[in-house]
C-alpha cells in the first residue's frame, strides 16, 4: 500500500497568509507542474451512470403525456381537468419534498448513496402506479416517484460538477440534459400504443422501474465525490477517487487545490438561515431566481400538455410529441458542443431571448388575424422553436452553473433550496396551466410566459457570471469575499 503524502489541514490553517490573489497564483502555478490536462475518459463512465437519474427524471415528466387520457378512463376521472392536473402535480409535490432534503442527504451519506436512495421510491412508486385501480393509488405512486425525482437532479448536478475535469465540466453537465431528453422521448414513444391497447399505460410505468434498479446497482461500483470525502476528513479515500477520475499524475495538484478552500470541519455548522442572509445571499438568490424564471417561462406546461395543445391545433399528438422530443434532444446536443466554447452566460441570454420570440409566435397564432393554416404553422413552429431554444441554454445551464458558483461549504444544501423553488413553481404551472388556458385564453397566457422570458434575459445580463474553464476553487474565490 502506497504511502499517503497528502495531509488535510483545518480551514484556519488553509487560509492563513493567503489573500485572494496569492491563492489564485498558487493554484495556477501548482497545477502547471502537472503534465497536461487529465484524461476526460476516466471520469466519463461515472458520469454516464449518474445520468441514468436524469433519464428517469425525463421519463417520469413525459410518461403521463400520452397515457393521461387512458389512465383517466380506466380509473374513472375522465373529463376532470383538476384530477388530471393532480396526476401531474402530485409527482411534482413529491419532488418538492425530496428536493428539500436532498442537500442534507447528499452531505450526510454521500453522493453515491444518495443516488441509490433516490432509486428506491422510484421503483416502489412506479410499481404502485402500474398496479393501482383507483385515482388515490395513482396519486400515491406518483408522489413516491416524485420524491425520488426530487432527490436526483440536485445530486446529479453536484456529482457531475465535483468529479468532472474543469475543461469538460460544461460538456459533461450537458449530458444530464441529453439524458433527460432521451428519457422524455422514450416515455412519449412507449406511450404511443396507450390509446389502442387497453392497459398499456401500466406497462409504461413498469418499464421505469428497470433503469432505477440499474442506477442503484451501478452506483455501487462508481466513484464517490472526492469533495465530499475530504469534507468528511477522509483524505486518503479522496486520493483514491481522484486517481480513478483524473489519473495518478493529477492527484497531488487536485488534492492541494481542493484543500486550499475546503472547509470540511465546518460543513455541519451550515443552517438553513445561513443561505438567505449575509455572506451567501447573492449566490443563493441568483440560483433560486434562475430556476424560478426557467419554470415561469412555461416550458413544463409545453412538456406536460403538448398533446392537448397540438390536438387543439389539429396536429396528430403522436407525431407532435415526437417532434418536441427531437427538438429538445437536438438543442441539447448543440448546447453540449458550445457549453465550454461560448460559455454559460451567452447560452442563457440567447436561449431566453429565443424563447420570448417563440412565445410571440404562439400569441400571433392565437389572434384573429391569423388564417387557419397560418395559425397552425405558427402554433406548431412556435412550440418546436421554444423547445429548441430552451434546450440550448435555459434547460441545461442553470443546474450546471449553480453547482459551480455555490461554495463547497453550502453546495449541496443550496442546490436543495434552489431545486425546491423549481419544484414549487413547476407544481403550480402543472396544476393550473389547463385551467388558465381555458379561462384567460392562449393569447394572454403565452404573453405572460414571453414576459417572464424577457425578464430572465435582463436578470442573466445583470447577475450571472461566466464560469467556463475555471476550477471550482477559482470560482469560489472570485465570487465570495473572505469571511
Amino acid at each position: 500500500m502506497r504511502e499517503r503524502q497528502y495531509k488535510r489541514t483545518t480551514s484556519k490553517d488553509q487560509l492563513t497568509g493567503l489573500d485572494r490573489v496569492e491563492t489564485l497564483e498558487y493554484l495556477h502555478n501548482f497545477a502547471g507542474k502537472e503534465s497536461g490536462k487529465p484524461s476526460w475518459r476516466l471520469s466519463l463512465p461515472h458520469i454516464l451512470v449518474a445520468t441514468v437519474s436524469s433519464f428517469l427524471f425525463g421519463y417520469h415528466i413525459g410518461v403521463v403525456n400520452e397515457t393521461l387520457e387512458s389512465i383517466a378512463l380506466d380509473l374513472g376521472f375522465n373529463g376532470s381537468t383538476l384530477a388530471e392536473g393532480l396526476v401531474v402535480s402530485t409527482c411534482l409535490g413529491g419532488a418538492f419534498i425530496g428536493s428539500l432534503f436532498s442537500g442534507w442527504i447528499a452531505d450526510g451519506i454521500g453522493r453515491r448513496r444518495a443516488f441509490q436512495l433516490c432509486a428506491v421510491p422510484m421503483i416502489i412508486g412506479a410499481s404502485i402506479s402500474a398496479t393501482t385501480g383507483s385515482l388515490y393509488g395513482m396519486l400515491l405512486g406518483r408522489f413516491l416517484v416524485g420524491t425520488g425525482m426530487g432527490i436526483g437532479p440536485p445530486v446529479v448536478s453536484l456529482y457531475v460538477t465535483e468529479i468532472s475535469p474543469a475543461f469538460v465540466r460544461g460538456t459533461y453537465g450537458s449530458f444530464t440534459q441529453i439524458a433527460t431528453c432521451i428519457g422524455l422521448i422514450g416515455a412519449l414513444s412507449i406511450g404511443i400504443p396507450a390509446k389502442e391497447i387497453d392497459g398499456w399505460w401500466r406497462v409504461c410505468f413498469w418499464v421505469s422501474a428497470f433503469p432505477a434498479a440499474i442506477l442503484a446497482f451501478l452506483m455501487e461500483f462508481s466513484a464517490e465525490s472526492p469533495h465530499w470525502l475530504l469534507k468528511k476528513g477522509r483524505g486518503g479515500d479522496a486520493e483514491v477517487e481522484f486517481e480513478k477520475l483524473l489519473g495518478g499524475l493529477h492527484v497531488k495538484s487536485a488534492i492541494a487545490e481542493l484543500s486550499k478552500l475546503e472547509r470540511g470541519d465546518e460543513v455541519d455548522a451550515i443552517k438553513l438561515s445561513d443561505l438567505f442572509f449575509g455572506h451567501y445571499f447573492r449566490v443563493v438568490f441568483t440560483g433560486s431566481s434562475l430556476f424560478a424564471l426557467q419554470q415561469l417561462s412555461g416550458i413544463n406546461a409545453v412538456f406536460y400538455f403538448s398533446s392537448t395543445v397540438f390536438r387543439g391545433a389539429g396536429v396528430p399528438p403522436d407525431l407532435a410529441n415526437i417532434c418536441v422530443g427531437i427538438a429538445n434532444l437536438s438543442g441539447s446536443i448543440i448546447a453540449m458542443s458550445l457549453m465550454d466554447k461560448l460559455g454559460r452566460k451567452v447560452l442563457l441570454l440567447g436561449s431566453f431571448l429565443g424563447m420570448a420570440v417563440s412565445m410571440g409566435l404562439q400569441v400571433m397564432a392565437a389572434t384573429s388575424f391569423a388564417s387557419e393554416s397560418g395559425a397552425l404553422y405558427l402554433s406548431v413552429g412556435g412550440i418546436l422553436l421554444f423547445v429548441l431554444t430552451f434546450s440550448l441554454g435555459a434547460g441545461p445551464v442553470p443546474s450546471i452553473l449553480l453547482a459551480e458558483i455555490f461554495p463547497s461549504r453550502i453546495r449541496a444544501k443550496a442546490m436543495a433550496v434552489c431545486m425546491a423553488v423549481h419544484w414549487v413553481i413547476n407544481f403550480f404551472v402543472g396544476l393550473f396551466f389547463l385551467r388558465l388556458l381555458e379561462q384567460i385564453g392562449p393569447q394572454i397566457l403565452y404573453t405572460i410566459f414571453a414576459t417572464f422570458c424577457l425578464i430572465a434575459v435582463a436578470f442573466v445580463k445583470r447577475n450571472v457570471v461566466e464560469t467556463k474553464g475555471k476550477s471550482l476553487q477559482e470560482i469560489e474565490i472570485a465570487l465570495l469575499a473572505p469571511e
